[in-house]
């Protein structure tokens, strides 16, 4: 995970190079525990998801204290589920890694629980491409069964293909996720590197 990555000022999240955008889900409300700043440390707000072939980000539409944004490496996120309970809006549950500063020692940094909550409309396209997208990145990226490699870099999931993937995409008319056939642009071609510190560069 990475708290509060940067943003350009109309909410998208600054790419990393190679990383594409594959789709944006308004109307969710998004609960994270273990995040400092916030009552109990749990932050709970309602905004838009982000789904690229390397993360997960949750946008905020309104500030929660030190809570804007959050970032999820799908490379660092297990035990993830599907569910549709009889009284509540059908929601994704799970675990994900915290990606660690260089500079400091993984014990310091404990698992952190999310929750995705689809309040407004359907998730029949979001939820299988979601699944998906992960299995794939996993199946490409070798992983073991066994839950996260932290030691591995966030960032190789780029290496899996999606294009295929995003063509054969099931729309469902009662969710409003909008799938991104071409990327979206901004004014902005800055391009993040690595998770490790905020560094940016111009892509031509």
């Amino acid at each position: 995970m990475a708290l509060n990555p940067q943003l350009f000022p109309n909410g998208m999240p600054v790419p990393f190079t190679n990383e594409m955008f594959v789709l944006a889900r308004d109307g969710v409300e998004f609960e994270i525990d273990k995040i400092p700043g916030v009552p109990g440390e749990k932050a709970k707000a309602k905004g838009t998801i982000y789904l690229s072939n390397i993360r997960m980000v949750f946008v905020s539409n309104k500030p929660n204290g030190s809570f804007t944004a959050f970032d999820l490496p799908l490379l660092y996120v297990h035990g993830e589920k599907f569910n549709q309970p009889i009284f509540f809006c059908n929601n994704i549950s799970g675990f994900v890694e915290p990606v660690v500063p260089e500079n400091q020692h993984r014990a310091l940094y404990s698992t952190h629980s999310f929750k995705i909550l689809f309040k407004e409309g359907g998730c029949g396209t979001f939820v299988p491409l979601f699944l998906n997208l992960i299995g794939t990145v996993r199946q490409y990226n070798q992983q073991s069964g066994y839950g996260p490699d932290v030691r591995s870099d966030p960032l190789q999931a780029a290496q899996t293909p999606v294009d295929e993937m995003m063509r054969h995409a099931y729309v469902d008319p009662n969710d409003p996720t909008k799938i991104f056939l071409q990327q979206p642009t901004t004014e902005s071609q800055l391009r993040r590197r690595t998770y490790q510190s905020h560094s940016v560069e111009n892509s031509i």
